[in-house]
């Protein structure tokens, strides 16, 4: 993959460290999330367990509903498109693999079979 997917990467990461882990299953859901930005970083886009695929479809749709109620103002406040692009792209993603996990969790996939999604090419910058 050739694509620089550093700034999604970066983004789960910070979301998984500044999220307290209040109780065990939201401490494994910012592990996920760390794994996921691994992945990314190594250019193999989203790939998660089976095991886990329903607590990270829901650690990445907390990460896009932070994204679409903090952040994504702030970028469309301060005019900068390139910013406002990125962003979007970020919570269009987590959206849409939250949809595939969530769907891959609720027919049964293949059992024990990882689930592995592609990025989108990244947005201009």
């Amino acid at each position: 993959m050739t694509e620089d997917y550093g700034f999604y990467a970066a983004c789960l990461r910070f979301m998984a460290r500044r999220t307290e882990a209040e109780t065990p299953d939201v401490a494994a859901m910012m592990q996920d999330l760390t794994r996921i930005a691994d992945g990314v970083a190594a250019g193999e886009g989203i790939v998660v367990p089976s095991a886990r695929l329903r607590a990270a479809a829901r650690a990445l749709a907390g990460v896009a509903g932070v994204l679409q109620r903090h952040i994504l103002p702030e970028a469309v406040a301060a005019g900068d498109a390139a910013a406002e692009r990125r962003v979007r792209w970020m919570i269009d993603t987590s959206m849409e693999a939250f949809a595939t996990m969530t769907l891959q969790a609720e027919t049964g996939g293949e059992e024990g079979a990882d689930c592995r999604i592609p990025l989108p090419p990244p947005p201009a910058p």
